[in-house]
Formats: structure tokens, sequence, C-alpha cells
């Protein structure tokens, strides 16, 4: 498979500049359908050609079923078939996994995403046995979502090298931080791998990834897209700078200490678009946190000098 991406070179199906969109809430914390349409609306308006909803970044483990299926229908009512929709599916419960990508299919995902099965922290074996049914059930191209921090579980790369035959497994979203791995994935399976940490988003790309899965792209859309249109145009010391102006904002959203769903929806609060509260145990970010992100962003939308 190629490793470069000529500006001729075909999108990959879900798209390259994709949004782990969050899940706004009212001041009340109930589900903010009106919300979620106009953010959709505006982040596709801004560049993103793929969401990604009820994931990490979502808040997806303290929203209901109900809920889940509820903004994905309000999201695809608000952005019709401009975009590609991925679901979020993943649970530490095979069946509930494997429900819930049913019902994202109902609902009118394109494709899930689907972490591995956390908690119970299952072998090698048993994560591949999880990702096999839910793609044998769900007539839908499956994502897997490789996030050890969070899971404690990596889907090992030997792994993800006997999952990449089966047919509806198409991607993976990376946090893995090991590039050894996902060159392996590259040179030797049609996976298209997307960056899941804002800060790999140019270098997986320049390895012959697919793109980005962002929680950042939630408030500087074009930005961050603009970095992956540079690398295409083959302008590589501008895409770099670009990469190089986004870092500020990227650690005060992702690595700050911070779950990425509170700094978003601090920052996109102050800039007027929808989100809301956090739902518990989330706390929101204090005032402080929330300034500094809202200089770190007037700092990367300001005319470069």
């Amino acid at each position: 498979m190629t490793t470069t991406h000529p500006a001729s070179a075909p999108t990959p199906p879900l798209g390259r500049a994709l949004c782990a969109m969050i899940t706004p809430f009212t001041p009340s914390g109930a589900l903010d359908l009106d919300g979620a349409a106009r953010l959709a609306d505006h982040l596709v308006r801004e560049g993103c050609d793929g969401l990604v909803l009820n994931g990490t970044t979502g808040e997806s483990p303290t929203t209901t079923d109900t809920e889940k299926a509820e903004l994905l229908r309000a999201v695809r009512d608000a952005v019709g078939d401009r975009v590609r929709l991925v679901a979020g599916v993943g649970t530490a419960d095979t069946r509930h996994t494997t429900e819930l990508a049913l019902a994202a299919e109902k609902a009118g995902a394109d494709a899930v995403l689907v972490v591995a099965p956390y908690y119970s922290r299952p072998p090698q074996d048993a994560v591949e046995a999880h990702f096999r049914t839910v793609a044998d059930t769900c007539g839908l191209p499956v994502v897997l979502y490789d996030i050890p921090a969070r899971t404690g579980t990596r889907i090992e790369t030997d792994t993800l090298l006997r999952l990449a035959e089966h047919p509806r497994i198409t991607a993976v979203k990376d946090c893995s931080y090991d590039l050894l791995g996902v060159q392996k994935l590259l040179a030797r399976t049609d996976l298209a791998v997307y960056a899941g940490c804002d800060e790999h988003n140019l270098a997986l790309y320049a390895v012959g990834g697919a793109g980005y899965i962002s929680t950042v792209a939630n408030t500087v859309p074009g930005r961050l897209r603009a970095v992956l249109d540079a690398f295409d145009a083959g302008d590589t010391a501008g895409a770099a700078r670009a990469q190089q102006r986004a870092t500020h904002l990227i650690e005060l959203t992702t690595s700050s200490g911070l779950p990425g769903a509170v700094t978003a929806k601090a920052l996109l609060t102050a800039l007027g678009l929808p989100a809301g509260p956090v739902r518990a145990p989330l706390l929101p970010a204090s005032a402080e946190t929330t300034a500094a992100l809202l200089t770190a962003h007037e700092d990367l939308t300001a005319p470069a000098r």
C-alpha cells in the first residue's frame, strides 16, 4: 500500500479529518440534541469530513444506550450525507457491545468504533474473539480503538495483523504510542490507521496513516485539517509549521492532566459553541484552565506573522 498522500490520492472511506465530538448537555445535565446538531453542522462546515460520536470525548461511560442512539439520529439529521458518522460502541462486555453496534447501525451510523474491553484485562486471544464477535454480528465497518492507557489492555500488533484479515475490520484508531507497531500495520495490511493522539497527527500521516480522530478538532477543526492539506499539497514544511503551531493547544487539551471532554467543553463554552457541563464523576475545568485554553486558542487562530 502507498505511504504517501499525493493530492490526487483518494480520501479514505471514513474521511481523513475526523472529530471525536463532545456530547452537548443542557445546564441541568440532560442531553442537548439541538446543541449537538448545531455543533455537528459547525464542525462539518469548518472542515471535518467525519464525526465520531459516543466516544471517550463524548463521555460514553455516562450516557445511556437510549441517549447514544438519540444523539446519533440527531446528528445524522443535521449533517445528512455530507460526512461519515462513526459510532462508539465499545464497552467492557462483549454482549453489550454487540447490542450497541446493532443499535448504531439502525440509527444511521456508517461505522462503529470498538475499544479494547477494559477492566477485566482479557488476554490477547479473548481480545481478538471480542472484536471478531462484534464484526461478525454487525454489518458496518469496524474501527478498532487501541488506547491501553485507559483500558489497561493493549491490542498487540500481532493481534491487529490477524484481525486485519476480517472483511469488516477496516481501520484502527491508534493511541498506543507505538509508532513501530503502527508502521508494521501500514506495511503489512490495508487497514486505515488514524492518529488518536493529536500530537501524532502529522507524524502518522507522513508514514501512510489515513488521518486523525481528534479531540482538539472540536475547537480548531480548520487548523488541524490544514496540516493534512498542506502535506497533501507537497508543502511538508508548511505542514510541520501548522502542526507545531497547534502544539500548545494540543498539550493543554489532552495532556494537562484533565480528560479531553473537560478541556474541550470548557473551551467550546468560552467560544460560545454548544457544550454544556460534563457529567460526574468528571468535574468542570477551573477558571484558570479555561483562560489558558482560550489564550492558546487565540494564539493559534491569530494570523501567522
